[in-house]
């Protein structure tokens, strides 16, 4: 066999294998990142979504009990904007509402740092009805874009589940 016949095959074994490296490795790169990005934003919506919880629970409390209450609204915020610069566009547009939402709550229920004025149990439950609505929309489009085998929610996680011993009625966010 002539020597430039196994100069070729060599040459064509070796170019193979290097394609085959920066293939893999550019493959392997992008999956990482992804993986990266994916646990970022499961992070960054869990957060979310336990301020969201938290400062719900405070000022139903707070309401319940008549009494003054505190929150660090600049982590709520952070958050929030962490979790938009994270989202695809579909879920950052539901964050958005998610964030009109709970604002227009808030109006109603927590603009200061007392309840000279509190709310009845019902009359809360009233107020939270679109920030609740607006928190299962954000979950459900959380979880299309996770992927089509997760499906929708019916109810946010936690509603109904937890039972306020002092007033008798549910808790919702």
């Amino acid at each position: 066999m002539p020597v430039w016949i196994t100069l070729v095959t060599t040459a064509v074994g070796a170019l193979s294998a290097t394609v085959g490296v920066l293939v893999g490795g550019w493959v392997t790169r992008r999956n990482q990142r992804q993986l990266w990005l994916l646990d970022k934003q499961l992070a960054t919506y869990a957060d979310l979504l336990g301020h969201y919880a938290k400062f719900s629970m405070v000022l139903k409390r707070a309401h319940a009990d008549r009494s003054g209450w505190d929150y660090d609204w600049g982590a709520w915020s952070a958050t929030l904007t962490s979790a938009n610069l994270l989202a695809p566009p579909e879920v950052a547009a539901r964050i958005h509402e998610f964030g009109v939402a709970v604002d227009e709550f808030l109006d109603r229920v927590a603009r200061d740092s007392t309840t000279e004025r509190p709310l009845s149990a019902e009359a809360f439950l009233e107020a939270s009805q679109d920030a609740a609505r607006a928190q299962l929309t954000l979950i459900n489009e959380i979880r299309r874009s996770l992927g089509k085998s997760h499906g929708e929610l019916a109810a946010a996680p936690g509603v109904d589940l937890i039972k306020d011993q002092n007033l008798g009625t549910s808790v919702r966010p």
